[in-house]
């Protein structure tokens, strides 16, 4: 057997680190082959550059809006042509809505889908009986002090795109152009500025993290929060002092739950490894549905693959958290992830919150996040 010993970075949650632990254990077992783990904060992982993780790291878990920025820096291996392609097509078929599909750019796919998430829905079961069908019934929660939203860039952004969609009118993912029509982002802007008006202030510096420990605190009154991206973990019993229950997002407008904004993450290799074809081995091996349904999931993982979404014992272990979103996502959006795409998210969320904080009206807003999304072609 193998002796080898490649390095990986993933994210620093145990949804993020403690599967990679996991399935790399069970991977040497197989192949002799072992995998180091680093981790790296919620906040670094949307932002960091990948181009500098791949000179120090094998393997790198990471989401699909950077792939055009990697594509032109030249930093991560063409999993197409590392991997067995019986063994790819399994992955593709087996991928919950788009994940599969987000991490193929300009011919090549850079990443395979180990994690699956969307905006979903989180309640208190014990506080509301089963979660709002309609954002109205959000909005009238809301204004009970029930609410909260997770509003720390990006996820803001998130929001306004999830909304989009929902109402009818998603915003473009190709350039160069307006981002929305004027009309259509201002009544986006002006339903979440409603929205804002009943939740506490502290939401624009909160991330879902921060959002679910306030919701799962002894005592909270928080029953929901209505577009949040799942973390599967506050699902399972005694991860916290209070238990989550996950639903699909609340129609805003009359097509159901659809159009939320696409998450989760992916596995890749680094096109500087040494040890390419190995690395793109396990990247297979643990995107595969046996891995992802079992020590995957067991680990308190959240698999992409559609066996483990299915499957009953993974439904069971986590009060039904895949089999209650997954209109959800089957239903996402994906988000636009050109070479420019990146910095215009950041500049974009910053802008949103700053019309929101300080009451500013929907127009200028709008009109300046279309600009930065033109400026983000050039």
């Amino acid at each position: 057997m193998s002796s080898l010993r490649l390095k990986g970075m993933t994210w620093s949650h145990p949804r993020g680190y403690d599967p990679m632990i996991a399935c790399s254990r069970v991977w040497k077992e197989r192949t002799g082959v072992e995998v180091d783990w680093d981790k790296r904060s919620l906040q670094d992982f949307e932002s960091f550059p990948v181009d500098e993780l791949a000179r120090r790291y094998d393997l790198i878990v990471i989401d699909h809006p950077h792939v055009g920025e990697i594509t032109d820096q030249g930093c991560l291996a063409p999993l197409d042509e590392f991997c067995d392609p019986e063994k790819l097509q399994a992955v593709a078929s087996g991928s919950v809505g788009g994940s599969y599909g987000s991490y193929a750019w300009q011919g090549h796919q850079w990443a395979l889908p180990i994690d699956a998430a969307a905006q979903i829905q989180a309640y208190r079961p014990d506080l509301i009986g089963a979660a709002p069908d309609r954002f109205s019934e959000v909005l009238e929660l809301a204004a009970k002090g029930r609410v909260l939203i997770p509003m720390r860039p990006p996820h803001s952004l998130m929001t306004f795109f999830t909304l989009c969609v929902n109402l009818g009118s998603p915003c473009a993912t190709e350039g160069p152009g307006d981002l929305i029509s004027a009309e259509d982002g201002a009544a986006v802007y002006d339903l979440i500025a409603r929205l804002m008006s009943h939740v506490p202030d502290d939401c624009y510096g909160m991330d879902p993290i921060a959002v679910f420990e306030r919701m799962c605190a002894a005592g909270s009154p928080v029953a929901c929060a209505p577009l949040i991206y799942g973390y599967v973990n506050y699902g399972m019993s005694g991860f916290r002092p209070k238990k989550l229950a996950f639903a699909d997002i609340p129609a805003a407008g009359e097509n159901g739950p659809v159009g939320s904004a696409l998450g989760g993450t992916g596995i890749a290799v680094s096109a500087f490894s040494g040890h390419i074809p190995e690395a793109a081995g396990f990247t297979a091996w643990i995107a595969g549905s046996d891995v992802q349904r079992g020590p995957f999931a067991t680990a308190g993982g959240q698999p992409a693959h559609a066996d483990a979404w299915d499957d009953e014992a993974v439904n069971a272990a986590t009060n039904g958290f895949y089999r209650n979103s997954r209109r959800t996502l089957d239903g996402a959006w994906v988000r636009p992830r050109h070479k420019g795409y990146m910095a215009f998210q950041e500049a974009a969320s910053e802008r949103l919150n700053r019309g929101l904080e300080t009451g500013e009206p929907a127009r200028p807003v709008i009109d300046d996040i279309n600009a930065l999304f033109a400026k983000s072609f050039g």
